[in-house]
C-alpha cells in the first residue's frame, strides 16, 4: 500500500471513528461515577476573557477578576441538574478559592462547598506550580469515600493533574486513591 493511501485510511478511519470514542468516554465517566470512589475534577462554567485574570486582581474581591458569563451560570446549573438526575453521589465539593470556581460549585446546587487553596490557579499562581500540582495529587491519592470528590477548578490546573485540557464546564473523571489521578473518561455537557 502506498504511504498517501496509508495516511488516507488513517485519516478516516479516526475521522470515522471519533464520535464512537468520545460515546465511550463519556460512557465510562458515567459509570465510574455511579460507581463511587472516583474524583470529578471540572473546570469552571464559562468565564469570558483569557486565561488569568486581569492585572490588579485580588483573591477576595470578584469584582477584580474574570467571572462567569450567564451562559456559564446557567451551564453551572443546568450540569449540577443532570448529575443529580442520573443519580451521582457528591460526597464532598472542593473549590478553588477564585469566584469563578466558587460561583460554578456553589450554581451546581450539589451540597457544601470547601474551599481548597490548593486548586488555585496555577496560570496565576505559576511560580507555584509544582507544589499546587502535588497538593492536588496528594488530595486524588488520599480519596477513598465511597462518594465522589467533586473538584472546581482551572483548565491548567486539571491539564497539570491529568494532561487533559477540558473546556469550560467539562469534567474529566480520574481514580481515587493509591495508584488515582488516573484519568477514566470525560464528560462534556453542550
Amino acid at each position: 500500500m502506498s504511504r498517501m493511501r496509508f495516511v488516507i485510511i488513517t485519516f478516516l478511519l479516526a475521522v470515522c471513528t471519533a464520535p464512537d470514542v468520545a460515546s465511550a468516554d463519556q460512557a465510562e465517566a458515567w459509570a465510574a461515577l455511579r460507581e463511587g470512589r472516583h474524583v470529578a475534577l471540572m473546570r469552571h462554567a464559562d468565564a469570558p476573557g483569557g486565561a488569568g485574570d486581569p492585572p490588579g486582581f485580588r483573591i477576595d474581591d470578584c469584582a477584580t477578576q474574570r467571572n462567569l458569563s450567564s451562559k456559564g451560570r446557567a451551564d453551572a446549573a443546568r450540569i449540577g441538574a443532570r448529575l443529580r438526575s442520573e443519580g451521582i453521589a457528591v460526597e464532598k465539593i472542593l473549590s478553588s478559592p477564585w469566584c469563578r470556581c466558587m460561583d460554578t460549585a456553589t450554581l451546581l446546587a450539589l451540597g457544601p462547598i470547601e474551599v481548597e487553596p490548593t486548586f488555585g490557579n496555577v496560570v496565576v499562581l505559576s511560580d507555584q506550580t509544582a507544589a499546587l500540582t502535588a497538593g492536588g495529587r496528594a488530595i486524588i491519592d488520599k480519596w477513598t469515600g465511597s462518594g465522589i470528590l467533586l473538584v472546581v477548578t482551572h483548565g491548567a490546573n486539571i491539564r497539570a493533574l491529568t494532561g487533559i485540557s477540558p473546556a469550560s464546564g467539562e469534567i474529566v473523571v480520574v481514580r481515587g486513591g493509591s495508584g488515582g489521578g488516573k484519568p477514566v473518561g470525560r464528560l462534556t455537557f453542550d
